[in-house]
């Protein structure tokens, strides 16, 4: 089978049509999940279904437990400091600290008014879906052409050297069936903010290249995916460790999420070098990809996206 009968294979519903159907829980209604992936692991993930259920409850129960033991602990914790040491002392102030940081990420965040606002407004725009027929996001289509590709002339909607950007066919509006508008504006931010590394991934300029490689425009779609997720955007309050970091971030700059965005395509591409991997082995890649960005938000120092190591890599 040739590769561009699989890559119409998996666009016209090999892997979409499985992918709408595994995502029907989710609350944000535009996005799905990620456009590329393999059947194999996707068909080992429904077979292990049932042993995942009762997997479930038992965390269930685990957590529950250990819910009331970090409460129990915090409380020792905090009466330790005010009666014991007293608040003005260096233990006493860390002893001291807010109950969230003291029993981990599963408990119920508190949001200053900038981080209410600003969240919200994140999730309003992710639950826009792509519309072809509007003309506001058939000019960010183009908007995004004439900054990719600046020497060239403007294709119609619907062309084949649409293709040339990795979308997976001559129509581009069929490829935002899982990543909804956010995912467009991402690229035209990248685009924008980080011209240089853009045009870099966009041409593969970086390393030793596969002879298959990912398609750069359906990558970005699946990274806005990505990062949704890994940040609990869908939850009623981020309750994951990289989900209350981000509010942090979110809250010293309304962009943190679009520049969080080009930080993990860049990482993205790295770890596919890295790898050496193929078209394939997207899915890995990716799930690499969140590990790591998990990892650098989770360090100490982060009050920004620009203090993330991976931050450096952009230019």
């Amino acid at each position: 089978m040739s590769s561009r009968t699989l890559r119409r294979r998996l666009h016209h519903g090999d892997v979409g049509d499985r992918s709408r159907e595994h995502y029907e829980s989710s609350r944000l209604e535009s996005l799905n999940e990620p456009l590329l992936g393999d059947a194999e692991s996707y068909d080992s993930r429904r077979t292990n279904e049932l042993d995942d259920i009762w997997d479930d409850e038992r965390k269930k129960a685990q957590f529950h437990w250990t819910f009331l033991f970090s409460n129990l602990i915090a409380q020792w914790a905090q009466w330790f400091a005010n009666i014991v040491l007293g608040s003005g002392s260096l233990i006493g102030r860390i002893l001291s600290l807010p109950s969230t940081a003291l029993n981990g990420p599963n408990n119920p965040v508190s949001l200053t008014y900038v981080q209410e606002e600003r969240l919200r407004n994140l999730r309003h725009r992710l639950e826009v879906p792509f519309d072809g027929s509007k003309t506001e996001h058939q000019d960010a289509l183009k908007q995004l052409w004439k900054l990719a590709y600046p020497d060239r002339e403007l294709p119609s909607l619907k062309s084949e050297r649409w293709k040339d950007m990795g979308w997976q066919g001559s129509d581009p509006s069929t490829d935002f069936r899982g990543g909804g508008f956010i995912s467009l504006e991402n690229l035209i931010f990248f685009a924008q903010k980080y011209p240089e590394s853009f045009q870099r991934l966009l041409h593969k300029q970086d390393g030793v290249r596969a002879e298959w490689e990912y398609p750069f425009a359906v990558a970005g779609i699946n990274i806005s995916f990505m990062l949704a997720q890994m940040l609990d955007l869908q939850a009623g309050s981020p309750s994951s460790s990289s989900g209350i970091r981000f509010l942090q971030l979110l809250e010293e700059d309304e962009t943190a999420f679009d520049i969080l965005y080009c930080v993990a395509f860049q990482m993205m591409d790295a770890q596919w070098l890295a790898k050496r991997a193929t078209y394939m082995e997207f899915n890995d890649v990716l799930k690499s990809t969140r590990a790591q960005l998990e990892r650098e938000l989770a360090l100490d120092d982060i009050f920004s996206v620009k203090d993330l190591p991976a931050y450096n890599m952009l230019r």
